[in-house]
């Protein structure tokens, strides 16, 4: 182990452990999250989904941050991006158990909201592959050319105001690791069962146990970069 890997862990520790070891802080958390949950949904992105594409820059680079990370912008854009996961999060854990009970599943919306049984996790599922099937791909391209943005600006928050060229992006984009392996294998193997996972949970902690799957979405980000260099 590194100085920087010991210097992350005490940093990780001493941001993360207030919120167990101190009730008010708990507390805190806890009413602020009712009370300003798109607030709350960019923060969380923000913190915890670019510590983990610190810990997958570790894993291909070999340090948590380069001249040309970006660590502000990045966690401009997660923050941007944790809103929009959060309102898709909103949309589909409400429309697709109306759309189940119109196709003939009974109380499906009561079910979700109810003690853990088979039917709830059917109905979680089903959330799950609706929301990543229909809006992560989307998602998932659209973070991979703002990263490339942040990269092609040097990492400076410039990146923040400096237009982005999408059509460039997309043509240059390795689709090959894109849909061989992000979309192809990453949404069916991992995130339709960890977002059943989510949407299995209290709705107040749905967008923060999504937000720590960030943390697991940086390391996959850097596998598939070691991929594309091959």
């Amino acid at each position: 182990m590194k100085k920087c890997d010991i210097i992350f862990i005490i940093i990780s520790i001493a941001l993360f452990l207030p919120f167990f070891i101190c009730d008010a802080v708990y507390e805190w958390y806890k009413t602020f999250n009712s009370d300003h949950a798109i607030a709350m949904s960019f923060l969380k992105f923000a913190i915890l989904a670019t510590m983990g594409e610190m810990i997958g820059m570790r894993i291909s680079n070999g340090k948590y941050i380069t001249k040309t990370f970006g660590v502000i912008p990045r966690m401009v854009i997660w923050g941007l991006l944790g809103v929009g996961i959060g309102m898709a999060m909103t949309i589909f854990s409400a429309g697709i158990p109306q759309f189940l009970q119109v196709a003939g599943m009974d109380n499906a919306t009561l079910i979700l909201a109810g003690d853990l049984c088979l039917n709830k996790v059917l109905v979680a599922l089903a959330i799950s592959v609706a929301m990543n099937t229909i809006f992560a791909p989307v998602f998932m391209t659209i973070h991979k050319i703002t990263d490339t943005h942040i990269l092609n600006c040097g990492g400076s928050v410039k990146a923040l105001i400096t237009p982005i060229p999408f059509g460039k992006y997309i043509s240059e984009l390795n689709w090959k690791v894109q849909w061989g392996f992000v979309f192809k294998k990453t949404i069916p193997f991992f995130w339709y069962p960890a977002h059943t996972i989510t949407f299995l949970l209290p709705q107040e902690l749905r967008v923060l146990f999504a937000a720590l799957l960030g943390v697991a979405l940086g390391i996959i980000l850097a596998i598939a970069a070691v991929k594309s260099r091959k």
